[in-house]
């Protein structure tokens, strides 16, 4: 019987099927992205000088705006258009089980026989661990050939300010049937689009909600030709998944917008990069924090006797331990 194969070694034929575009070496690398910070640090020395290419496309709005379904849809427009995009799917994870409902790769049937990549995963209840997670899942994506990376999230909060900020083009999707847009409005999701998406656009009221949000829409966050800033209005375009009217002109859209996006993702690395140093850098510090509490004992203890003694207030305590760690 042969000797288990190295960490070295599994990493490197880990990289080598990425390399190729290998399907089952994409799902354990993006796996590895979620759950394994060290194994995600190993990982990155080897691709990171070979991503940051592709064109990130954000796709968000309310549930039950049919955004699965208008994705499936628009990845096959996409291959027609000789683009081979890649779909990361954030499901909202419960708060009772810590699971998460991963269904959107059986929505997208007609997106994954085209030939893309279709991945769900959890948000797990926490927007720092979407944006590492989803940040490093587009670097695999990237190394493994995909462009663009469509991101899929339910317009619900935090998550979609992220999301946002790592996207290179953000389309925000409505329907009908999700209720009146001043509540949108209200949620802020008329805020981080460049492109506005009335989909199940056979319905009644889509004519409305669709002159509402050309009204509500400010300038595109990236401008009408993907330049951040560049003062144009936003699109609003309507779509209806079902019969596929509207689907392919927002494949050519996309398509056109991906040019000045592509470019204006070049000048916005460096604050991006920067960004996510800083994140890592707070992350770090706080797991060692944590670690520090969590072991107990010296000056936490100390400081934490004072408190219940009531010789010294909370923040007092909290100053002296955080002292003691170099915190402060």
């Amino acid at each position: 019987m042969g000797r288990p194969a190295s960490a070295a070694s599994r990493m490197a034929a880990l990289l080598d099927g990425l390399a190729r575009g290998e399907r089952r070496s994409i799902a354990r690398a993006i796996s590895v992205a979620e759950d394994d910070p060290a194994g995600t640090a190993r990982m990155l020395k080897s691709i990171f000088k070979e991503t940051g290419r592709s064109v990130v496309v954000g796709i968000t709005g309310p549930a039950g705006a049919g955004k699965s379904s208008l994705i499936n849809g628009l990845v096959a427009e996409m291959r027609s258009l000789g683009m081979r995009p890649a779909v990361l799917a954030i499901d909202p994870t419960s708060h009772v089980t810590g699971g998460a409902i991963l269904g959107d790769r059986v929505r997208m049937t007609e997106a994954t026989d085209s030939g893309a990549y279709i991945r769900s995963i959890a948000s797990r209840g926490s927007a720092g661990a979407v944006s590492r997670s989803v940040r490093n899942s587009i670097r695999v994506l990237e190394y493994a050939g995909f462009d663009p990376v469509v991101i899929e999230s339910v317009g619900a909060g935090q998550t979609e300010v992220e999301i946002s900020n790592v996207a290179d083009i953000t389309a925000v999707v409505f329907s009908p049937q999700t209720g009146d847009v001043i509540q949108a409005v209200k949620a802020g999701l008329t805020e981080i689009g460049d492109l506005y998406l009335v989909n199940k656009s056979d319905l009644d009221g889509a004519a409305q909600l669709r002159d509402a949000l050309a009204d509500f829409a400010g300038p595109a966050s990236r401008g009408a030709a993907g330049e951040k800033g560049g003062g144009g209005r936003a699109t609003v375009l309507m779509t209806s998944a079902r019969s596929g009217s509207g689907v392919a002109e927002l494949a050519r859209h996309l398509k056109g917008m991906m040019g000045g996006a592509r470019a204006a993702k070049a000048a916005r690395e460096g604050d991006r990069l920067e960004a996510e140093m800083r994140d890592i850098i707070l992350n770090i510090i706080t797991e060692r924090a944590r670690s520090v509490l969590d072991e107990g004992g010296g000056p936490y203890e100390a400081q934490l006797r004072r408190l219940r003694a009531r010789k010294v207030d909370p923040y007092e305590a909290a100053r002296r331990v955080a002292a003691g760690m170099g915190a402060v």
